[in-house]
């Protein structure tokens, strides 16, 4: 696990308010759930349990979109990045990456 990544995305759950939903990150082989379902605050674990959105991704293609590098449209229409699941939640990711 990248402890880079999964502190970084915590630090943006914490800044932004509970979404009312379960996010995950598939990066390659690791797992970042945001779990945004209980009303008080978003919990970031890694824990492999379903979600309502799931994103999927290799890291390299993670940093990029986080770094302002990859453009997140651009990277869902050219397959580097895959979306399962509600798709309205995925575009709200803006505010977490």
């Amino acid at each position: 696990m990248s402890t880079e990544i999964f502190e970084a995305i915590k630090t943006q759950a914490a800044n932004v308010g509970p979404f009312g939903a379960k996010l995950k990150f598939v990066l390659g082989d690791d797992i970042i759930l945001i779990d945004g379902s209980d009303g008080e605050s978003n919990k970031v674990s890694t824990d492999d349990v379903d979600a309502d959105t799931v994103i999927i991704c290799e890291k390299e293609t993670f940093l990029k979109l986080k770094s302002g590098d990859l453009n997140p449209m651009m990277a869902v229409m050219s397959g580097k990045v895959k979306i399962k699941g509600d798709m309205g939640l995925a575009m709200k990711l803006q505010s977490l990456i």
